[in-house]
């Protein structure tokens, strides 16, 4: 049985793919499965995985008909046999020696997972280093509750608020076979794993070093126009109150209207994507029927968020005041000339 699981969903990844996969192997460690998931490709990708796979005994390739991220994560977790798993994206790649220094760090601190910094790599290819979601160090689990868990509910919309990301993390596989954690929708993914996985006994380990390259990809489906976006991120918001439930009144009551603005902004700026065919009227049309869903609807009148950047201050300012018109007609000039 292999120490470390490294899943790879990838879905026309062939520009990245390979540079991520050998940032994973070059490591060395043995003990180490790569699990490249293709899913559906239409590209080259699929080649690429089976050259990987014919040089380096430590890839495994699952081949699927596309069903998004979460299903490829999915079937790569069904198929990991390591103590440890690791996320990574197609179009990212590690540092060198990442993964042993979080595996040498959970062993020395006896945490059950390990957490690390990222660099944010620009498409000019300049990079930001960010730090770990946690402070250096050890934490238990009244410590990962405090200041992962809470701000992860309750902290969604303002500038310093904790990425929602699985690939900086290494998890223990039994927690998640055991209690069944799985990924689930096209958007706010990570997030709800996060949640639900964290809502079990843990420690931490926090490396505060920049271990994983985050390439900000303009191509990427977070970018994209995403139809049903609204009816998404409801889903994902059920399931995270699924997770809140076990968490009882550690968490702040308004954390429900706290996500629920986070996906409000998320599902407006949709709307205005490049690459939604609708005219403006259907566009404004769609805007008002998602501020008259019961959760968005409740968290307009119930809960100002603070702590906004300020184009989303704006944003929200408009929505809470009604302006939906105006709104959409400075987002229609936003995005004049792209798509």
């Amino acid at each position: 049985m292999p120490l470390l699981s490294v899943i790879v969903p990838a879905y026309n990844a062939g520009l990245f793919l390979e540079e991520c996969a050998l940032s994973i192997l070059e490591s060395g460690l043995p003990d180490l499965e790569l699990i490249i998931v293709n899913d559906g490709s239409a590209d080259d990708t699929a080649s690429i995985c089976d050259r990987l796979a014919e040089k380096d005994g430590r890839v495994k390739v699952l081949h699927r008909s596309n069903g998004g991220v979460s299903a490829a994560r999915n079937a790569g977790i069904e198929a990991a046999c390591g103590e440890y798993i690791a996320f990574a994206d197609a179009d990212d790649r590690l540092a060198p020696g990442a993964y042993e220094r979080m595996l040498a760090a959970l062993g020395k601190s006896g945490a059950t997972c390990v957490a690390c910094g990222y660099y944010l790599i620009m498409p000019d290819g300049s990079c930001k280093p960010k730090r770990a979601p946690l402070s250096p160090g050890f934490h238990d689990y009244a410590g990962i509750v405090e200041k992962l868990v809470i701000p992860l509910f309750a902290d969604r919309v303002s500038r310093g608020l904790i990425l929602g990301t699985v690939w900086r993390y290494l998890f223990r596989r039994s927690v998640i076979i055991n209690n069944n954690i799985r990924f689930a929708g096209a958007y706010l993914e990570d997030e709800v794993f996060l949640t639900e996985y964290f809502s079990y006994p843990s420690t931490i380990y926090s490396l505060d070093e920049p271990l994983y390259h985050y390439r900000q990809n303009p191509s990427s489906v977070t970018r994209k126009y995403m139809p049903g976006c609204a009816d998404v991120f409801c889903a994902s918001l059920a399931k995270k109150e699924n997770a809140a439930a076990r968490f009882g009144p550690s968490l702040p009551s308004y954390w429900r209207h706290n996500t629920a603005w986070a996906g409000l902004l998320i599902v407006i700026s949709n709307e205005f994507a490049p690459g939604n065919t609708k005219s403006f009227r259907e566009k404004l049309k769609t805007l008002r029927a998602v501020c008259e869903m019961k959760d968005f609807k409740h968290a307009i009148k119930n809960y100002a968020p603070s702590g906004l950047a300020g184009s989303k201050a704006v944003v929200a300012g408009l929505v809470r005041r009604g302006l939906l018109l105006p709104l959409a007609v400075l987002y229609s000039l936003k995005n004049i000339g792209k798509g």
